[in-house]
């Protein structure tokens, strides 16, 4: 049974159609991409699985039970942590009391400091989050959504602002975090090379239909991906 299932979701804000009979679903212990043009409504779609929006038609399940009737800050408690397109950090508090916040919904065994020390930033865990590097925040936004122990995680654009090398240990650290906390990853990236060579399945989105799913290969080859990137010929 697939862990998360988004069944053709629908929502609109005015006249706009955000997102149109969407379905896409995500396996236990999958990687999967959601990719597409800027506009296409991934980012809607991870608002409306943690319900910051509701839809207007369709169902969203995890683990065979609707999130509809869960409130957005019952949402992590029901085994579901998030990152933000635009990190979220309390730029006054330390690395430390930025991971603790996640630790208010704490199910699993790892203790702050644990996953503090697990991502790396045990050197710098006492810095005052403002001024880190970019891609230092970065992991402490990943490690805050691991310490309450998820067993979906939603990456809003993790390699946004990275540069190469960090994009490649990124990768590494992703499948890492999978393996050591048993995870399941819905990924939205832009970064085509980190996501055809990370996920196991790619979903796209196209003004907020769902026009293809597969394999990194397959969607690669789809005309209908191409296109949406590349226009017409």
């Amino acid at each position: 049974m697939p862990l998360l299932v988004l069944d053709k979701v629908t929502l609109r804000f005015g006249g706009i159609l955000a997102l149109d009979g969407v379905s896409l679903d995500v396996e236990p212990g999958e990687i999967v991409g959601l990719i597409g043009p800027n506009g296409a409504g991934k980012t809607t779609a991870f608002n409306v699985i943690t319900r910051l929006y509701r839809p207007d038609a369709g169902d969203v399940r995890f683990d065979g039970e609707s999130l509809l009737r869960t409130a957005p800050h019952r949402v992590i408690g029901r085994g579901i942590a998030r990152t933000f397109q635009n990190v979220e950090l309390f730029p006054t508090l330390t690395v430390r009391e930025n991971v603790l916040v996640g630790a208010h919904a704490h199910r699993g065994e790892r203790t702050v400091d644990s996953v503090v020390e697990y991502v790396g930033l045990l050197p710098v865990a006492q810095r005052v989050v403002r001024g880190l590097p970019f891609g230092t925040l970065k992991r402490v936004e990943v490690a805050r959504a691991l310490v309450s122990g998820p067993r979906l995680l939603l990456l809003d654009e993790p390699a946004g602002g990275l540069n190469h090398e960090e994009v490649l240990e990124l990768g590494e650290f992703l499948r890492g975090i999978r393996r050591d906390f048993d995870l399941t990853i819905l990924l939205v990236e832009h970064h085509m090379g980190l996501v055809m060579g990370l996920a196991d399945r790619v979903h796209v989105l196209d003004f907020g239909r769902s026009i293809a799913s597969g394999t990194p290969r397959e969607v690669q080859e789809n005309p209908a991906v191409v296109e949406a990137y590349l226009g017409a010929a």
